[in-house]
């Protein structure tokens, strides 16, 4: 046993967390096969992460894949139902190749989807989800919002050809005003129009500042319901205790091919990238040839192992060794007692090698004797 790796112990602890969240708020586990057939996958490929599809072919000849997505799997098997939301949550691993090296990876996610005559709770309510799941994790958290109608109205008024469109986009997510500039100049857009981009790519604070600046940017009745929708969401999340861990942030810009509404990223302090990523993706039902709504996030896992043990230099605790003679109640007493106040403790006969443990404890004759203390 490799006492000084905390990945395994990150993602199960997380793991549990996060589904006992999810069931508190009345979502259910959904469970899938590892495979879904290939042309499910080729005819959306744009939608997936990679272009890199693992297959193989079945006992009757079909070319399968192995699970590069969870969302469109629960997609394909869910059904619109008016006036019903489906409200799921998943532990899967998806399969995808390593750009670099065109290994194999298994990665493991958690996350849940919204699916069908959803409104403006159901969106505010997965948001506070994707906090809470956040801080699950680590308390030390950021979630950056931003809202896809706001983007593609602002986009919409300002006349930029398509192609002009998607470098903005791009800008967006880089936080690059001087490309949005030299698009805009480029094509010959009015200045008050330029300007308007470049403050929603530099805008970025918690809600409470940053929702009055967009209700006096507002080009259209689009934008200003987006805004309204975003104050909903924004208010959920202070009701909740979760404002101070949240920034409105344009620079969260999803595919605007799949994805409408409101959008958002998490990280953890620590971890460099994104730990949850989510938002509606209504345009994606469309395509799939779904009238309903829909809403979700996924936790990538993976990226746990950047996280230092909460511990940092110790693997546990406390660890506790007993003599031969001792009585099994005696030890278990013991351990209920050190372990009281959250501690972890592990019980040995004899103290492991390599173990880094913050107390070492000893149970002798019934009395429990500090031999030593790095805490």
């Amino acid at each position: 046993m490799n006492f000084g790796d905390a990945v395994f112990e990150n993602e199960e602890k997380a793991i549990f967390n996060l589904r006992k969240l999810y069931t508190e708020y009345g979502f259910s586990k959904y469970k899938m096969s590892k495979f879904e057939e290939y042309d499910f996958y080729v005819r959306n490929k744009d939608f997936l992460v990679s272009d890199n599809i693992i297959t193989f072919t079945d006992s009757d000849g079909k070319l399968m894949a192995l699970k590069p997505d969870v969302t469109m799997s629960i997609i394909k098997s869910s059904k619109d139902i008016k006036g019903f939301v489906q409200k799921v949550y998943y532990n899967e691993n998806v399969y995808r190749t390593s750009g670099d090296t065109g290994q194999v990876k298994e990665i493991m996610q958690v996350g849940l989807e919204c699916i069908g005559d959803i409104d403006d709770y159901s969106i505010a309510e997965v948001v506070l989800l994707a906090a809470k799941s956040l801080e699950c994790i680590d308390k030390d958290y950021v979630l950056d919002i931003s809202h896809m109608g706001i983007i593609a109205e602002s986009l919409a008024q300002s006349g930029l050809s398509d192609a002009g469109r998607n470098e903005v986009m791009n800008a967006f997510g880089e936080k690059n005003v001087h490309a949005i500039v030299d698009v805009c100049q480029k094509e010959g857009i009015k200045e008050e129009k330029t300007a308007l981009l470049c403050e929603l790519s530099r805008l970025s604070g918690v809600p409470s500042q940053v929702i009055p600046k967009l209700k006096e940017l507002s080009v259209s009745d689009g934008f200003s319901a987006a805004v309204s929708q975003l104050e909903d969401v924004s208010e959920m999340l202070k009701t909740n205790g979760c404002e101070g861990c949240t920034r409105i942030d344009f620079s969260v810009a999803n595919n605007m091919k799949y994805y409408s509404g409101v959008a958002f990223k998490g990280f953890i302090n620590g971890i460099p990238g994104g730990v949850l990523s989510g938002g509606q993706y209504d345009k994606l039902m469309k395509k799939l040839d779904r009238s309903a709504g829909a809403i979700g996030f996924a936790v990538y896992l993976d990226m746990l192992h950047w996280i230092e043990k909460a511990s940092s230099d110790f693997d546990v605790d406390v660890l506790l060794i007993y003599d031969q003679g001792a009585e099994v109640l005696e030890v278990g007493n013991a351990v209920k007692e050190l372990s009281r106040n959250g501690k972890s403790v592990m019980v040995q006969r004899e103290i492991p090698k390599k173990l880094r443990y913050r107390q070492l404890i000893k149970l002798e004759k019934g009395k429990v004797n500090i031999l030593e203390n790095n805490a």
